[in-house]
Order: structure tokens, then sequence, then C-alpha cells
């Protein structure tokens, strides 16, 4: 199965958690208030070691690198040696950016790709990939195979591991496949492992891995995100890295563009990657949420899919995904439907480990007291099905309703 959005279409699609303004005010009724596990948020502090880092650095008048500071490159070649095994990585192949999102957004054509030049994302995926492909005016294709590209021309291929919505982690000898078969052709592969360091039932390798590249670099880029691993998402900090020439090209362009990490932040990623401590606390609260609420969905008739690794958990009870949506919805709980990952997903929710403590103890004292009497409300659940269910005419195959994190 695959979809594809037109080249040259830069039709974006409302902001799929607009969508869900009918259900959050359904859960903020509820009598304890509600429980948004909609969003992969961060809720919990920055860790202080970042905070001081910033302060710090405060007095930044001037400029600063585009590139990033020597510190803070060093830093992230270090982290992923010593977090990742990965090994002959140079500093000058680390370039910052402004978050993950705006990287992934704006990759196909910070690559000067463009009409009928195609992108290949997976077909349940963040929808950033496809609006990327939007922006640059390219051709995209949600595939899970590449055989089924046949001799297209392609342009770029973003694979996803840890993956967003599924929590799926891709064993190394298929991403090692994979760029096999992208340098055979001259292809970037752009693998986004921002969930990289939170694997639980199994191991995650970055693409950079010795393991996947066969020690070398080219045709490969790794992105990579602190929002998660230090409570970083308001600080806007990520990366890029991999191989240097695609480094040189993107940094010429964000040179011109003035696409810049503000000088304090660049520090303060500096500290954060420098230091573990913090990110192993934050893991722990992560693995602890996510064991009482797989207990519970479990349990209130849910099963859990994939998963084994990231910030959610990608369940299903066998029905469309809006009528989850509205039942938990009733319990004041807020999730996000799978259909906002592509067609595949329309019977999925996913919901986040991000809420606090107190938050998540909630949500579980209200799943389990509804165990066994979590059904449809008929004509309201019927109704919330019916609202979301795709127009029944001809329109590219892949559909507004396959964009949006």
């Amino acid at each position: 199965m695959c979809s594809r959005t037109e080249s040259g279409s830069l039709r974006l699609p409302t902001y799929p958690w607009d969508t869900l303004t009918e259900y959050r005010a359904r859960a903020q009724a509820h009598p304890d208030g509600l429980v948004d596990l909609s969003i992969g948020t961060p809720v919990d502090p920055v860790p202080a070691v970042i905070q001081a880092a910033l302060a710090a650095a405060s007095d930044s008048p001037g400029y600063p690198l585009t590139h990033g500071s020597p510190e803070l490159r060093a830093a992230v070649v270090g982290w992923l040696a010593r977090r990742h095994g990965v090994t002959g990585l140079a500093p000058d192949a680390v370039l910052p950016t402004i978050g993950s999102k705006e990287f992934i957004g704006g990759l196909p054509r910070l690559l000067g790709l463009g009409a009928g030049e195609l992108v290949v994302y997976p077909e349940l995926a963040y929808p950033t990939y496809d609006v990327g492909v939007r922006l640059a005016g390219a051709e995209g294709w949600a595939a899970d195979s590449l055989t089924a590209i046949g001799p297209r021309r392609v342009g770029l291929v973003w694979i996803n591991s840890p993956a967003n919505p599924t929590g799926r982690v891709l064993p190394s000898e298929h991403l090692r496949k994979i760029v096999a078969w992208a340098r055979e052709r001259d292809v970037v592969v752009a693998s986004d492992e921002c969930y990289l360091e939170l694997g639980w039932e199994g191991t995650p390798v970055s693409v950079l891995h010795e393991s996947v590249s066969g020690g070398r670099h080219d045709n490969v880029l790794a992105v990579h995100s602190l929002s998660k691993r230090s409570n970083m998402a308001g600080y806007r900090a990520g990366f890029v890295a991999g191989d240097p020439a695609l480094i040189a090209r993107l940094l010429e362009v964000r040179r011109h563009a003035g696409m810049i990490v503000p000088a304090p932040v660049q520090a303060a990623m500096a500290a954060a990657l420098a230091d573990d401590t913090h990110a192993d606390l934050q893991r722990d609260r992560y693995a602890a949420r996510r064991a009482a609420l797989r207990a519970a969905v479990t349990a209130a008739g849910f099963r859990v899919e994939h998963s084994e690794a990231g910030l959610y958990l990608w369940m299903t009870r066998d029905e469309d995904c809006w009528a989850s949506v509205a039942a938990l919805a009733d319990l004041g709980i807020l999730v996000a439907p799978g259909s906002f990952y592509g067609p595949r997903g329309a019977r999925h929710v996913r919901i986040a480990l991000t809420a606090t403590d107190e938050r998540v103890a909630a949500a579980v004292a209200r799943l389990i007291e509804q165990t066994g009497d979590l059904v449809p409300h008929g004509e309201q659940r019927e109704a919330a099905v019916e609202k979301h269910r795709p127009p029944d005419h001809d329109q590219p195959a892949a559909s507004e309703a396959d964009l949006a994190r």
C-alpha cells in the first residue's frame, strides 16, 4: 500500500489538532479535568544544568555561528559516540537547527528538490514529511517498500526509527539495505531519530552507526532533537549530522537565509548533550508513565501494537479511530486519532507519555474504573465517526488527513 502527493501541490490542510477542538471541550468538562495525551509536548522542568548554561550565555550581543559553536559541534560528536556508538563523525559534519520540525519541513526545498522530483516517507508518518514535500512543490510518496517505487527517480527518502506514531524500531539490517539502495542511485537518506534514546523493548540504532552506514556517511543525514531527551521543546534545539558534503550544502543555504540557532541556545544544547544524568532521569519518568498507561489501556480493552520505543503508545480496539477518540474524551482523556498519520491509522489512536505523574495517575484511574464499560455511546459515537469520514470523491491518494504531528 502506498499513497502520493501530487507534484507542485501546496494545498496545506487544516492543522490536525484544530480538528480536536470539540473533543478537547468534551474532555475538559470532566469533573476531574482534562488529561491531555494528544501531543508529545514535555511537561517536566528543564534540567538545572541546561538553564544555568543558557543564563551564563545570555550576554550574547553578536551574531552566532550558523554552523554552530565549536563547543556545540564537539558535544554532538561526543554524545553520538558515547550514547549511540557512532564513530568517524567530524565536527564539521554537524549543523544545529531551530528544532527538528523546521528542518524536516524545509529539507526538500533546502536540497533544491521541486516539481517532478520524488520524496519518499513512511505510510504511517509524522505529517511534516508531507508538508515539506508540498512546500517544495515536489511529489510525495508514502510507501514502506522501496520496491513499490520502481524506476522512478527519487530525490530524498525519509526513515523514522523509532517511529512516530507507532513506536516501531527498524533493525540495523533493514536500515543498511535502505542506505545501500540509496547509494546505488545517489539518493539522500534522512533519518529522523528524535526518539533514539527512548528504546523500551528494542534497541534503536542510528543510521550513522557502522552497522548501518558501513563506516562512511555519504548520502546519509541523521536528524535529532533535544525536545524530548532534555525537555527543551521551548528552546527549539535540534541538529543534523552526517554526509560532510550535504552538511556543507545545507550550511551555505542556511547562512544566506539567516537560519541560525541563538548563541545562548547553542550553549544550552552543548551542556545538555554533555550531561547524561538528566536524560536518564527523564527516561525513567517516561518508563514509569508508560508502564502505568499501558496496563490501564489494556485493561480498558485496547490492544497496544509496536510501541517498543518512543514517546507514545499506538493502540486500537478495532474500531474507527474517531469512535475511540470520542469514548476517551468522555473520560476526560484527549488522544490523537491515527488518521492524522495516514490512512492506515484509521483504526488506531496514539497516546503520549508527556503528562505529569498526577495527570497520568488520573487517566489510569478513569480507565480502570471503566474496564469493561468503555463501549460505544450510540448516536454520539456514530456522529463522531461520520463527521470525520473521508469524502467519497476523487482526490490525491495522500489525503489531507495524512498530515500532522
